[in-house]
Formats: structure tokens, C-alpha cells, sequence
């Protein structure tokens, strides 16, 4: 029989184009191994020797949220949004190494938000958003670096809590600031009745002032009066005082009369006068009494009070001298 010839078959293999666009690198693999990473551009590859998987090296987002709770027991939501960007010196390992690269970083972030937020109650966590961030993006770019996945920034975009906690957090602010405004207001209500007071004070030592100087005044008057009396008609000064007090109570009702806007209820009758008149001469006693004080300081205090002539006479004449002096006959009449 005729030798057997072994089957000879031929591999086939080309040449091919591949273009990879800007923004993107080229993996080529040789049998499934992976040989070099070709750039931007036009490459040539030998198929089905060689293939070519493309990998992004653009900026993406990776958007995590995560529940956890505060020191103080408040249960927080908290969406952190992780920007990377793959290396493209070190492309294969992030497309030969990595699964699922989204999961991955959040299990990261998850871990380092419930190890942090634990630690701080509810307005502190607020207020450290900043530091929660830097913390969170350190964390995540030393895990990632291996995998030639670079983070180029981390952000706390939102922090939400339970409506009725936030209602609450509302209201202790509103009472906090509702205090703070009623001790504000409690001190300017002290700082006008201080003032107030000084005020009234002031004006009282004012007013005390003037009246002590009303009266010194009306006493100098009443002692120049007495003595221009006395020396130009020769009347004593009870006599004088008598005259002047009478004189003022008629111009006081007078006055009552023209005013129009006050009302007086007056005796009235035939004896009206004289009994004005018997009321102001009750008044001569202490009158009389006060000036024989007055005359006798520095004089002996065992002698008797002087006594003028003139005023045993307006005493003994009575009634009809002190008509003849102040003129209530024509008054009378």
C-alpha cells in the first residue's frame, strides 16, 4: 500500500489597522497575554494573533451613598460623589485587576464614612464636612493606587437627616435665638430704666434746686415788702403780712374767674368776707409768733417778746382797724 502522507495545515494571519481615539489607550494582547499598551492614533495589530482591548483615561464619577449615625444617636444619609481617572502608564492593571471598580470604592468610602461620623454628633458633622472629604479621599487614592486608578477629588454633596430631626433641630435653634433676643431686649429695657431714673434724679435735684430758689426768692421779696411797708407807712410787720396774704387770695380767685377753665366753689353771702377775713387772721398767732423768733436771735432768750404799740392797738380796735386798713367796706358794699 501507498505510504501515509501527514495532513499539513496553514495558519492564515494579516496585518490590521486599529485606530484608538484620543482620551483612550490600546491593551494589546499577544495569545491572551497582555504585550504593551498602544496610545492615540493609528496602530497596526496582527489579527487574530494580537487583539486589542480600549480603556477610558476621562474623568469619571463615581456617586456613593451611605447610612450611618452620629454620636449622638441621629441616623444620617450622606452622598459623597468620588471623581477618578485612570493612569495610562498603568491602565492594565486597573482593566486586568479590577472587577468592579464602582463597588470597590464604595466599599472604601462606606468604610471610612461609618469609622469617622460615629465619632461626631449631628452639628459637628455639619460643620466637618470639609475634613470628611480630604479624610475620605486620602483613604480611597491610597487603596486605589495599586490598581492604577488615580482619584482626582472627593465632595460631601449632601448630608440628609430625618425630617422630624431636622424639625427638631429647627426648633432648638428657634428657642436658642428666641433667648438670646429676649435677653437682649431685657437688657435695653434695664439700660432705659437706669437711664430713666437718672433722669428722674436729676430732675428732682433740678427741681429741688429751683424751688429752694423760688423760695429764698419769695422770701426776700416778702422781707423787702415788709420793711418798705414799715418804713413808709409805718405798719408792723403782722399788719403787713395780714394785708398781702388777703391781697393774694383775691387775685387767686381772680384768676380762677378769667381763667374760664376751672371751676371754685366760693361762699357766698353776706358774711362771706368776714369769714375769709376771721380765717386769715387765725393765721396771725404762729405769724406773730415767727416773727418775734426772728427779732429776737441773738437777743436774750429770758426777755419777754417785743410788742409794738400799733399791733396791741389793731388788736383792741378789732375788727373795724382791719376793715379801715384792707378797705372790706367797700368790699361790703
Amino acid at each position: 500500500p501507498p505510504p501515509l502522507k501527514k495532513k499539513q495545515t496553514a495558519m492564515t494571519a494579516c496585518m490590521c489597522l486599529a485606530c484608538v481615539d484620543t482620551g483612550e489607550v490600546g491593551l494589546l494582547q499577544m495569545f491572551g497575554k497582555y504585550s504593551s499598551t498602544a496610545g492615540p492614533g493609528l496602530n497596526c495589530i496582527i489579527w487574530p494573533l494580537q487583539t486589542m482591548a480600549k480603556v477610558s483615561t476621562k474623568v469619571f464619577q463615581i456617586d456613593v451613598r451611605t447610612d450611618t449615625k452620629t454620636k449622638d444617636n441621629v441616623t444620617l444619609t450622606v452622598t459623597t460623589a468620588i471623581q477618578c481617572a485612570v493612569d495610562p502608564e498603568r491602565a492594565h492593571d486597573y482593566y486586568f485587576k479590577l472587577s468592579n471598580p464602582h463597588a470597590q470604592v464604595s466599599s472604601y468610602v462606606h468604610d471610612c464614612i461609618r469609622s469617622l461620623l460615629p465619632t461626631l454628633d449631628l452639628d459637628k458633622a455639619f460643620e466637618s464636612k470639609d475634613a470628611m472629604a480630604m479624610q475620605i479621599k486620602e483613604t480611597v487614592a491610597k487603596a486605589m493606587e495599586q490598581y492604577g486608578l488615580n482619584v482626582v477629588s472627593a465632595l460631601v454633596t449632601d448630608m440628609n437627616v430625618d425630617p422630624s430631626v431636622l424639625q427638631a433641630m429647627n426648633e432648638i435653634n428657634a428657642s436658642r435665638r428666641q433667648r438670646e433676643a429676649a435677653v437682649e431686649r431685657a437688657e435695653a429695657e434695664k439700660i432705659l430704666a437706669v437711664k430713666a431714673a437718672e433722669a428722674e434724679a436729676e430732675s428732682k435735684e433740678l427741681s429741688g434746686k429751683g424751688t429752694a430758689r423760688m423760695r429764698q426768692a419769695i422770701t426776700e421779696g416778702f422781707k423787702g415788702s415788709i420793711e418798705s411797708m414799715r418804713e413808709s407807712c409805718g405798719l408792723e410787720p403782722r399788719e403787713v403780712v395780714h394785708m398781702m396774704i388777703t391781697t393774694q387770695y383775691l387775685d387767686v380767685l381772680k384768676n380762677f374767674a378769667e381763667s374760664g377753665k376751672a371751676t371754685m366753689v366760693v361762699p357766698h353771702g353776706p358774711a362771706a368776707v368776714n369769714d375769709i377775713e376771721s380765717q386769715v387772721r387765725a393765721g396771725f398767732p404762729q405769724v406773730e409768733a415767727a416773727v418775734a423768733a426772728m427779732a429776737n436771735v441773738g437777743a436774750d432768750p429770758s426777755a419777754p417778746p417785743p410788742q409794738h404799740p400799733a399791733g396791741m392797738q389793731l388788736q383792741e380796735e378789732g375788727e373795724g382797724s382791719l376793715d379801715a386798713m384792707l378797705g372790706f367796706n367797700q368790699v361790703r358794699m
